[in-house]
């Protein structure tokens, strides 16, 4: 481990995890989220390139601004909403669900979720990849754009809430229904998937959209070869 830190940072023993021999290790129960978001600065400015926080218990906006192409931010417990914000390179792996508000204005860089994800996911999102092994909530995507070679891509492993694409600008949505799923597998209310959508577009496996689903906008049609 580079630089001098203080009694908070750790390093893991050799081989605990592939990524790295030696990542960086924060004990992160009892921290308060503005205490440990430093933290996570003062390490990825020290040139860290891998660290890990155990015993989250809610902390906020984890991994905010940060701009470290190569960092791998890998979190175990329970991240606080906005984890992401405005993310512009790194890696963020989650073991465990998410909150709400995740990928919020994202940039750049992944995020890998090993569980369920909370409401309005990718808001804003100009670039990156979200991925969500598992359901998400309810306005995923809302205000998601993109802007000549950069497209936000969200993958979901199962279903979402209502309001999915919302006012979409750009990006591509995919919702792979991995339970197959016959209904509500893009939301229930009338016509909310895709509302006031005006660029981008929704991919959902293995499900006939109902007609009185999509909103106002929105043209439903079945993928080609051309769309695989």
């Amino acid at each position: 481990m580079s630089g001098n830190y203080p009694s908070w940072a750790s390093s893991m023993p050799e081989n605990s995890l592939a990524e790295t021999s030696s990542p960086v290790v924060i004990e992160a129960n009892g921290l308060y989220y503005r205490q440990l978001n430093e933290q996570i600065r003062l390490l990825a400015r020290n040139g860290e390139r891998h660290i890990v926080l155990k015993g989250l218990r809610g902390q906020r906006y984890l991994g905010s601004g940060l701009d470290n192409p190569g960092l791998l931010l890998q979190l175990y417990g329970i991240p606080g909403e906005d984890l992401g914000f405005n993310l512009n390179g790194p890696v963020i792996e989650v073991f465990g669900h998410g909150q709400n508000a995740i990928a919020n204005t994202m940039d750049n860089g992944r995020i890998i979720v090993h569980g369920m994800g909370g409401d309005a996911l990718a808001y804003g999102m100009r670039g990156g990849r979200l991925f969500v092994r598992d359901d998400v909530g309810y306005r995923v995507g809302i205000h998601m754009k993109q802007y000549r070679e950069k497209v936000p891509v969200v993958v979901v492993g199962g279903t979402s809430g209502d309001y999915l694409g919302e006012y979409m600008a750009g990006g591509l949505l995919i919702l792979l229904n991995r339970n197959n799923a016959r209904e509500m597998v893009a939301g229930n209310a009338d016509k909310t998937l895709a509302t006031g959508i005006h660029g981008g577009e929704i991919y959902i496996y293995g499900y006939d959209v109902p007609d009185y689903l999509p909103g106002i906008g929105s043209r439903v049609q079945i993928a080609g070869r051309a769309d695989r």
